[in-house]
């Protein structure tokens, strides 16, 4: 709401500038500095190159500047938009050899090939469970912890999936 109401409580101490959001506040003090940081207050980031630093802030605005031609989907990353741009064109280049089914990803392809061999390399070292994810057994192992890692810089809310933040997020910024 900080951005329709004109509310910047977020102030520089260099300068005096104000802004609606820390991650801007942020961002801005690195024109002071001279060092593309970012600190999320427990844990600081270093970045060698100015679009990383801008790269890595989306994750924080929610900023998607990379649009499909095709659809209304929009991405953060080119990349995303590449991997992206194949389901519309049904393209699927990676061939699984023991049952013939195809994916868009290489990643993908070999995650499936778990599924013939049974292979499950994640265990857990707390308990007997094994996974053929990692994913899986990141999950699993905020069971055993309670860990609430992705935490908003915005407010005290925390959340054991990074998903969960950022549709909070989009939820509360984006509506």
């Amino acid at each position: 709401m900080r951005p329709h109401t004109g509310d910047k409580p977020y102030q520089c101490n260099k300068c005096d500038k104000t802004f609606s959001q820390k991650v801007l506040l942020i961002r801005h003090m690195g024109t002071h500095t001279g060092r593309n940081h970012i600190n999320a207050g427990y844990v600081t980031r270093l970045f060698e190159r100015n679009s990383n630093l801008k790269n890595h802030l989306r994750t924080h605005t929610g900023e998607k500047p990379y649009q499909c031609s095709k659809c209304d989907k929009a991405f953060s990353k080119k990349g995303h938009l590449i991997r992206h741009l194949g389901t519309h064109t049904g393209e699927k280049p990676y061939q699984c050899s023991q049952c013939d089914k195809d994916f868009r990803q290489n990643s993908d392809l070999k995650n499936h090939l778990r599924t013939h061999t049974g292979k499950k390399p994640y265990q857990c070292s707390q308990c007997d469970k094994a996974y053929s994810q990692n994913r899986d057994l990141i999950k699993h192992r905020m069971t055993h912890s309670g860990e609430n890692p992705y935490q908003c810089s915005q407010c005290d809310k925390a959340f054991s999936q990074n998903s969960d933040l950022i549709k909070t997020y989009e939820d509360t910024y984006w509506g």
